[in-house]
């Protein structure tokens, strides 16, 4: 198997693309691949200021060295849920990528601000651990994105991750899901920024593919409370469709893009602030405080 471009050895074989590269082509590629999204999607500009998330694994990691690569001003956001040995490694996976690359990186710890860890606080109200990881996270990453005057949110969430979640959601015609399934969400009010996904058009295998010839370690390991996860079944379920007519995934969610608006607008604005911590919320407390703080 030959590289397309230079004719040399291929290390990967993108079939969805009908194309075979060598390392520095499939590497090229990537960085193409990811400006291009950023720009047709209209995502953020050489000015914007980047706050990117970052969990540890291969999808965030990767996403962190491209936009770093591509020029762009970012910051990292690592939260450490306090979920056993998987977010400590988690952590000193992140802590050591920031530093070999000389990025800037905030860590929060959500144990050492409340006194617990999420696993901890979830057995302790009515949330599961899964949903109280989600709203901390997207609390952090809107209230440091805030505080820090940055222009928009970026995340890892790649092919796989927006293809099994638009088949969740189309089997339960959830209409709100449907409609903020997109690329790029414009900034809600002035306290909720924008929310990019520069690796939607990318698949775990790419990405994967990226961390190893980048020389990246990310953590492998899913996190514990994912086992058994609906989410985890579909991503099977859009692999075997991919083997069966590569490209699948792709066409799926590009077709999503192109008729989102037939699912009603992604957001509705939060008219008011908590009376606690002053970020947006449709009730007089949010969501995140009256889990955590009572």
């Amino acid at each position: 198997m030959k590289c397309r471009v230079c004719g040399s050895r291929a290390a990967i074989k993108l079939r969805e693309h009908n194309l075979s590269l060598c390392e520095e082509h499939f590497l090229a590629w990537m960085r193409r691949r990811v400006a291009s999204t950023i720009g047709k999607y209209r995502m953020f500009g050489r000015g914007s200021k980047v706050l990117v998330a970052v969990s540890g694994g291969k999808d965030s990691l990767a996403l962190w060295d491209l936009l770093s690569g591509l020029g762009y001003s970012t910051l990292g956001l690592h939260v450490d849920l306090g979920i056993g040995e998987y977010s400590a490694l988690s952590r000193r996976k992140t802590e050591a990528f920031a530093a070999s690359r000389g990025l800037e990186l905030l860590v929060i710890d959500v144990r050492a601000l409340h006194g617990e860890s999420v696993p901890e606080r979830a057995r302790r109200g009515s949330r599961s651990v899964c949903s109280l990881c989600g709203l901390t996270k997207r609390y952090y990453m809107n209230r440091v994105a805030y505080e820090k005057g940055m222009d928009v949110v970026a995340t890892g969430h790649n092919l796989d991750d927006l293809t099994s979640a638009l088949l969740s959601n189309l089997f339960r015609w959830d209409l709100e899901h449907l409609a903020k399934g997109l690329p790029y969400l414009p900034p809600s009010g002035e306290r909720v920024k924008a929310r990019a996904k520069p690796l939607a058009l990318c698949t775990e295998r790419q990405n994967a593919a990226y961390c190893l010839l980048s020389g990246i370690d990310y953590v492998e390991e899913e996190c514990p409370y994912s086992e058994g996860a609906t989410f985890l079944e579909l991503k099977g379920v859009m692999r075997m469709a991919e083997e069966i007519s590569p490209g699948t995934k792709l066409r799926f969610y590009t077709g999503y893009v192109q008729n989102a608006h037939l699912f009603g607008r992604p957001f509705d604005e939060e008219k008011e602030l908590c009376d606690l911590c002053g970020m947006p919320t449709y009730v007089g407390r949010c969501a995140f405080c009256r889990t955590w703080r009572g």
